[in-house]
This record gives structure tokens, sequence and C-alpha cells, in this order.
């Protein structure tokens, strides 16, 4: 058997004795014909700008003629029966149409003049059409566009295993195709604990402290949530640390390896425990980032946009901002861009004085300006992630999971956040709360504390760790009873005739969810109870209710009582007393 030469790019063959295929290089025979060295010959018969030969090639029956237009005569009869063999001809002519002849042998089709890519049209050829053409671009165009859309999501995909093995250890990826239900959805309410630390940066004293805390808690039935923040000096006991800030657990459960049934293990462990037994909210999930997940985050974007609403007219300024970090912090009233690094100079700046006497502005209420920007950050940020500007961005979806690979750490399961991300598209930003403890409807919740070893803290209002308070507005806030997501404030005042009834009544609003604010006395009220609605009609559900509990109940909108509440209760005569009541009062 005689060895396949090898041949180079451009179809030329190599130096060797073996069989010499379509030329030869070197002289020689090829199919009877003697070759000049160096001729490079075509076979004939294969390319119709092939070089005539001196005769026809005999191959049984079939005629392949020497003008180099198969099928074609010499006195150009279009019936040849010399007709090339299908796919030994590379071209017909113009006037070339193949039909049976008397013999009955089937000529070959005429040709349709393709020629191949990037040859000019040879003699006989015809030049493309502009459908062709078309057609021809749409096929490349359709071919690059699939080819990226395999690479991007082949990327994309890559970019989720690799991030989904940092967060979550394993790299399920495919837990993120099918959404697993959320703990506490059963109940309509999932909680997630957010903590930010600063372990990102290596100069930062007490990294591990827990500088910001946020309570996310989301309604799976009602599509709405609420943010709360919880200050990071608020004064707590911290099981078997006795009485600390909160923002101090984190730490003591990362320094001590904290491990406790029903909480993950480490610091965030022993915050939700924390949380759960100081102001009684089931935490579900919890997740810690680093600072700069805000400024990458943002960044990944394209930047977001808030509205700065402060109660100076400058707006706002923080000197405490480095030049490093792009400070002094100034931003006006208004809509304002934010980048990266400003969005994390906003969330941090809380207007503290500086050394040198510079004076801040805008932060009347320090900490909890900060914490307000903060949760104001974030409704930003979810806005502008769940706009078409990011979801159609690959380089953006690229940049946002590099950040939550590398900075956050949760309990969460893709599955669930698979879930989180359904429920987030139906969630509004106008149906999400955003809540504060010295601003429970207008009520501060909080005092100022000093501790026996003189740190500055803050604690219920109520005295030292009295949080039922603060219990009942988180409970209000995480009710799904719309009657009491109003927070109508409430008097109920006895005009009948059993002693203790108002008291009596007030806990039965109260283990509702209700904000009874004082009971009293009244003049007397022969008949039916009272209701008396000064809310102007902006309380409906909260009407609806009250009308429920006491029934035959008389609406009026004329108060005459002397008391100041969105409903006064006034209750009759006839009002008798509930089933199980529980306190004393008038």
């Amino acid at each position: 058997m005689t060895q396949r030469p090898n041949s180079n790019i451009d179809g030329f063959i190599s130096k060797n004795n073996g069989r010499q295929v379509g030329f030869n290089g070197y002289g020689g025979a090829v199919r009877g014909r003697t070759i000049s060295p160096q001729t490079r010959v075509r076979r004939p018969g294969l390319h119709g700008s092939a070089t005539p030969a001196a005769a026809p090639v005999n191959r049984g029956s079939q005629s392949y003629s020497s003008t180099g237009r198969s099928g074609v005569s010499a006195n150009n009869n279009p019936l040849n029966q010399n007709a090339p063999r299908r796919g030994m001809a590379g071209d017909f002519g113009a006037g070339n149409n193949a039909f049976p002849d008397d013999s009955g042998s089937q000529p070959r089709r005429p040709s349709t003049g393709r020629r191949r890519r990037g040859q000019k049209p040879g003699k006989g050829q015809q030049p493309l059409s502009r459908r062709a053409k078309i057609r021809k671009v749409m096929k490349r165009a359709s071919f690059v566009a699939l080819a990226l859309l395999l690479v991007g999501s082949g990327w994309l995909g890559w970019k989720i295993f690799q991030n989904s093995q940092r967060v979550f250890g394993d790299g399920n990826i495919l837990g993120f195709l099918n959404a697993s239900k959320l703990k506490g959805e059963d109940q309509g309410r999932t909680n997630i604990l957010l903590a930010g630390v600063s372990t990102d940066d290596a100069g930062h004293d007490g990294a591990n402290l827990t500088d910001s805390i946020m309570l996310i808690s989301i309604g799976t039935k009602d599509n709405k949530a609420f943010m709360l923040s919880i200050p990071r000096d608020l004064w707590v006991d911290i099981p078997s640390y006795g009485h600390s800030k909160i923002n101090a657990a984190n730490a003591y459960g990362d320094n001590d390896g904290y491990t406790q049934p029903g909480y993950p293990d480490g610091g965030m462990g022993l915050l939700e425990q924390t949380v759960a037994e100081n102001l009684e909210i089931p935490v579900h999930y919890y997740a810690k980032i680093n600072y700069s997940a805000l400024r990458d985050a943002v960044n990944a974007v394209g930047g977001v946009s808030v509205n700065i609403q402060s109660s100076d007219k400058r707006g706002l300024y923080d000197p405490n901002i480095s030049k490093a970090d792009q400070g002094p912090l100034k931003l006006p009233n208004g809509v304002q861009t934010l980048d990266g690094q400003t969005a994390l100079n906003l969330a941090r700046a809380r207007g503290d004085p500086t050394r040198d006497g510079r004076i801040a502005y805008g932060y009347e209420k320090s900490d909890f300006t900060r914490t307000q920007n903060q949760r104001m950050l974030l409704l930003a940020l979810k806005e502008k992630i769940a706009s078409s500007s990011t979801l159609a961005n690959p380089v953006k979806l690229s940049e946002l999971l590099d950040t939550i690979g590398k900075n956050t750490k949760t309990d969460l399961q893709p599955g669930e956040i698979r879930r989180l991300y359904d429920l987030g598209k139906l969630i509004n930003s106008n149906n999400i709360q955003s809540l504060s403890l010295n601003d429970a409807n207008g009520k501060n919740l909080l005092a100022s504390y000093t501790s026996s070893d003189g740190a500055s803290a803050l604690i219920p209002a109520a005295g030292l760790d009295d949080f039922s308070d603060i219990q009942l507005y988180i409970k209000k806030a995480m009710s799904n009873d719309s009657s009491v997501q109003e927070s109508a404030s409430i008097v109920v005042l006895n005009g009948g005739d059993i002693t203790g009834l108002a008291g009596k009544y007030s806990n039965v609003l109260t283990s509702k969810g209700f904000d009874v604010q004082a009971v009293g006395d009244s003049e007397p009220q022969p008949g039916a109870t009272k209701i008396i609605d000064t809310s102007q009609g902006k309380k409906p559900a909260t009407k609806s209710k009250l009308q429920s509990i006491f029934k035959n109940s008389t609406v009026s909108t004329t108060n005459d009582t002397g008391y100041d509440a969105d409903f006064i209760i006034v209750l009759g005569s006839d009002q008798k007393a509930p089933a199980s009541t529980g306190g004393n009062g008038n």
C-alpha cells in the first residue's frame, strides 16, 4: 500500500514519493498525462475554472470534456449523453438544460452556479443573488448569536457554580433551578437576620462586631415586607455572657465556637438566639455580609439612585470619611446617583464630630440617621438588581455573583434563595416598610443608658430588660391582619355598669395587636357601646375589626370625651364582659 502524502494548509502536497493526487510538483504522469515540473494541475471536471486538458479522459461510458465545462460538447449540445456523473462536474453552462434524451439515459440536473467561498465567479458561473447573500449572512449571524448564548450561559453557569461553592460549600448549582419552601412560609412569614461586619478591612478594630443589624421580614402570603434596624448599642442579655451591647454577640460566638441546638454554629447563631430571646422574634435564616459587599454590588449594577431628605437644607455632610475613601461625604438634598464607594460612605456615616473640630450636619439622629440611610440603600439596590438593565446584562450579573460569593455567609440553601427570588419579584418596593425603634409610629421606644462600666448604650424606654413595648411593636409589624398593620391608637372608656370593664377589654385588644394608649371612665353610656372614629376614614380595617368585637355598637365621628386617639371606645351599659380576660383596670 502506498503512503498517503501529507498536505499543508493551502492544499499543496509536500515532498514525498507517494501517490500524487491532483497535481505533481516534481514531474510525472497524472491520469495518463505528462505534467511539467512545478506545475499545478487540477483534476479535469472538478472545477469550473479548470485548465482544458488535451483530450477527454474516458471512464466507462462517461466522457469528460476537455473544454473544462463538463457536459458541454464541442457543438454545444445541451443534451450530450456524455455528461459527467453527479458530484464530479463543478459547473454547467447557462444553456445546459438537462432533459431526458431519446436514448432513455437520465442526464444530471444543471448546476446552480455556486462557487467556493472567496472565489470570484468563473466562466459559466452566476453571482450570488441578493436573497442568497442575505440568507448566508443570516445563517452566520444566527450561528454567532447561538455561540455567544452558549458561551455566555456557560460562563454564568460557571460563575454560579464557583460562587455557590464559596457561599454554600458544595457548589450545588442545580439547587437554584428548583425553589424550596422557606422556613416560616406555612405561617405566612419568613424572617432573615442581616448583619454587617468589617472582616474584609484588615486595619479595622473589632472587625467581628456587627455594627449593622437588620431584620428582614417577608410576608409570604400578602407579598409585603419590612426592614427593621436593631441598634448596635442596644443593651441586652446575651445568653451565657450576661449584659452587653448586642453587636458583641457575633464576636463572642465566633471566638468561643458557639453551638446550641436550634441555632447555627458560630457567632451568627449566638446573635440569632439573643434577638429571639430578647425581642421574641423567630429568626429563620441569617446572612453575614462584609461592608465592601455594598460597594461592590452597587458598582456591579452601575450605581443606585437615592433621595436624600435631610432635615438640614444643605443635605448631608460627614467629615469623618477620609480622602482615601473619596471623603468627606457631602450630598445635597434630592435625588442623587451614587457609585459604590459613595454608597458605602453613606451607609457608614453617622455625623460624629471630628477631633480637629469639623462639624457634620444633617445627622440630627446620629446612628438612627445612618440606619435609615442603610435601609434606603438596600431598597435602591433591590430596585436596580431587579431592573431589566441588570438582569439582561451578563457582565453585571457576573460581577454581582462575584460580590455575593466573596462577601457573604448564610445558612440559606440554593433552593431557598430561588424561592426568595421568586417572592421578591412579587413584592413591590412600595410594600416594603422601613422601621426603626426610635420612631415607632412617632414614638421613641428607646432611652439612653450608661452601664456600670461606663459604656454608653440604649435600653427600652419602658426600663432595663423591659422589651414588652418593643415586642408588641414588632408583632404588629409582622401581623398579616390589615387592622393591626394600620397601627391605630385606641382609648377604652368605661361608661357601663361593670367595674373594671375598660381594663378587661384593653387586654383583649392588646392581645389582638391593637395599640391601647389609655383606659378610663366616662359619663354613663346607656345602651350600646359607642365607637368614636377620629381617623377621618384613614383606618377602615381597624374600624371594621372593632365593630366585629363590639357587636351592635354605634359609630360616631364627634369626640367630646377629652381624649385624643384614632378611636375612642365608650363601653355602654349593654356591653357584657369578655369571655376570657386578664389583668385589672377600670
